[in-house]
């Protein structure tokens, strides 16, 4: 956030001495004119931080703050990507907030070979919020189920991850069913999430592998094998096809090449139509007709869902359809009708004041990752090609000169534990210390190895989501300290 603070404020200094000397805009008047709010409350934020504060804490001398910021003056169109190293922070929303302002001080939105680009994982992720599936769903689209299926849509909000398992730890929560991953393991707090599981009277896995969330179970559990989008899928009406939505708002048909490993599997479509007509009774839909031929559900999604008319005959296009981005077409949907700035501040400290509130500052700031071959929290190697790591995933990359100064010797074995306030202890044991060009400060170990050091009350303000690439640590002697030699970059 500091770093983008820094390149917006060259851009205010260079826009003003363009002003002075008659020298063509670096700002674009036209687009902030007639497209934006609250520039001016931005552009005082951005001269109400100091240098010194935006060098400190982006890590960066303000030469290369400088470099970016003229490589960014000097594009005509840009995009700008990021993904969880961006979003799994406790001021994540700002940060991201603070790329659509920079954005929109050069017009980099709508038109093409610009805009915003939030990386996706995988082709669920970004589909199930365009159906619906939200913890807090919009109006417009209750709605739109209502008038479509006449019957009362229940309006309370559901849980976020976070808050489902605080519910299951609380008691609120009775039953948890899961379409597909590996809830146990991708989720912080590892041993919380496990008790929260546990304490369900049932749970259901839908599961295309196994996994270790199928170990921490309910007092009753079932896990339905399920097919895989790769699994040719046959119902009564036929080969089905599934559909999916990218990063880039293309939607397109999948169909599965592989047969099934078993005839007693089911879809994910079918098993849900299954439960739904098995517990729901009366009601307007007829769950078996619809799952026999899913065109059948596009169709009632093209009666639903914005953006969606005439869903089956588009799919018939080669490569799919372009759903659309209303701020691709410069149409905010705002209360002003407008694109709006976001003036916010930097934070004041980047350690967290609940870890501050223990009196132990930490040797290390953490992140989490993924290693190279690795799909979520499924199936994965113990090899890391990226970063020349072989036949182990229990290892902490961290600067030589770090591992030195708390002690340690590369290579040594060494436990984490994670400064939080609450009494927990959380701790991760026998970890190697990899020396690795890491700034120094910094520190980097796979996901979900490190799950368990996060605590579940440490997510971003606004967002929910769990602070995975800031955890303050510190490291204690393993009581096996036997050295591992293994490649570093």
């Amino acid at each position: 956030m500091a770093l983008l603070r820094g390149i917006a404020k060259f851009l205010l200094q260079w826009e003003r001495e363009a002003q002075l000397t008659y020298e063509p805009a670096v700002f674009d008047h036209d687009f902030l004119n007639e497209h934006t709010d609250g520039v001016l409350d931005y552009l005082a934020a951005i001269d109400d931080t100091p240098w010194e504060q935006i060098v400190e804490q982006s890590g960066l001398p303000l030469t290369d703050i400088e470099q970016a910021a003229r490589m960014y003056a000097k594009a005509k169109n840009v995009i700008m990507c990021w993904a969880m190293g961006i979003t799994q922070h406790r001021h994540s929303v700002a940060t991201i907030q603070e790329i659509a302002n920079l954005m929109l001080l050069r017009g980099n939105l709508g038109r093409p070979g610009a805009g915003l680009c939030p990386v996706r994982g995988h082709s669920n992720v970004q589909g199930d919020r365009t159906m619906g599936i939200n913890e807090r769903p919009p109006a417009f689209f209750l709605d739109a189920l209502e008038q479509r299926f006449q019957f009362k849509v229940p309006r309370q909000n559901g849980h976020n991850v976070v808050e489902a398992i605080h519910a299951m730890l609380d008691g609120r929560s009775k039953v948890f069913i899961g379409l597909g991953g590996n809830f146990a393991q991708a989720t912080p707090d590892s041993p919380r999430t496990f008790q929260a599981l546990s304490n369900c009277d049932l749970t259901v896995q839908i599961s295309t592998k196994l996994n270790r969330s199928h170990l921490a179970h309910g007092k009753e559990a079932l896990i339905l094998p399920c097919l895989g989008r790769t699994d040719i899928d046959v119902q009564t009406g036929g080969p089905q096809a599934v559909t999916v939505e990218d990063s880039f708002s293309m939607v397109h048909a999948s169909n599965g090449q592989l047969q099934p490993l078993s005839k007693q599997m089911r879809s994910e479509p079918s098993i849900i139509a299954g439960i739904a007509a098995a517990t729901l009774g009366a009601h307007p839909v007829d769950w078996n007709w619809m799952v026999a031929d899913y065109s059948r559900i596009r169709d009632l999604i093209a009666d639903t869902i914005p953006g969606f008319k005439d869903f089956n005959q588009r799919l018939e296009h080669p490569g799919g359809f372009y759903l659309g981005n209303s701020a691709g077409a410069r149409h905010w949907n705002t209360p002003s009708g407008r694109a709006n700035f976001r003036a916010n501040i930097l934070p004041v400290d980047l350690v967290h004041e609940r870890t501050r509130a223990t009196g132990v500052l930490p040797d290390l700031i953490m992140q989490s990752m993924r290693s190279h071959d690795q799909y979520n929290t499924t199936i994965y190697g113990l090899d890391d090609r990226y970063r020349g790591v072989k036949g182990q995933r229990d290892v902490l990359f961290v600067n030589e000169a770090d591992i030195i100064r708390l002690g340690f010797k590369p290579g040594q074995k060494a436990d984490i534990v994670s400064i939080w306030d609450d009494g927990r202890e959380r701790r991760v044991k026998g970890f190697t210390l990899l020396a690795f060009d890491i700034p120094a400060g910094q520190a980097a170990a796979y996901y979900p190895e490190v799950n368990p050091l996060v605590p579940l009350e440490s997510t971003g303000d606004g967002s929910h989501t769990p602070t995975s690439k800031f955890v303050a640590i510190r490291l204690e002697a393993a009581s096996d300290n036997g050295l591992i030699m293994a490649k570093s970059a």
